[in-house]
């Protein structure tokens, strides 16, 4: 068996509740099958941004339930700017912080990812730039009032009103949607091949 049949035969299971993940996997014609997992997201005490986003997609993808001929697929994101690891905003104000934060400045989007298949389990992490234009006090109010920022790591959408103030990427583009497609797959490539060794 070749490694394309051999995923064929596998079915993802989406450790994950967000709609943007499972529209981008759909996108690509990876067929998912929806199981959130439930766990804390507590940054460690000096635990760097790149191992905080592996560990919790580890962990999210050793919290989900699988079936035979199935392959967990846990992904977790964040925003960094300044080392400061700018999370999904708990209200109106802190989702001004971050904005204020990432205004007319250059930020990175991490996202850690990880695949089981049994006990087999494998991460990755993909790393974005952002450049977002300098955003005004009545931008970030009109933006804080549209609702978008909240539910999203860094208090904001790259694909909604917010592109309006984006200025660059470098990098993967739907790692800041939520999901480094591309990873993916060649993290799936990756692990079929160690299962047919």
């Amino acid at each position: 068996m070749d490694v394309y049949t051999y995923l064929t035969r596998r079915r993802l299971v989406l450790a994950s509740a967000s709609p943007r993940r499972r529209d981008l996997l759909a996108a690509a014609r990876l067929e998912c099958r929806v199981a959130p997992a439930d766990i804390p997201e507590v940054l460690g005490d000096g635990e760097s941004p790149e191992a905080y986003v592996r560990r919790l997609a580890w962990e999210k993808a050793h919290a989900v339930a699988a079936g035979e001929g199935e392959v967990v697929l846990a992904a977790d994101t964040t925003v960094v700017v300044d080392e400061h690891v700018l999370e999904k905003p708990v209200d109106a104000g802190d989702a001004a912080r971050m904005l204020r934060l990432l205004s007319g400045r250059g930020h990175e989007v991490l996202t850690g990812i990880c695949l089981r298949e049994g006990s087999s389990a494998r991460t990755a992490v993909e790393r974005t730039g952002v450049r977002v234009a300098r955003l005004s006090e009545r931008d970030i109010e009109e933006y804080v009032a549209s609702g978008e920022p909240f539910g999203k790591a860094g208090a904001y959408g790259i694909q909604g009103m917010f592109s309006r103030w984006v200025v660059g990427v470098e990098g993967c583009y739907f790692n800041v949607v939520g999901l480094p497609v591309g990873l993916v797959w060649r993290e799936l490539e990756l692990h079929a091949a160690a299962v047919l060794e």
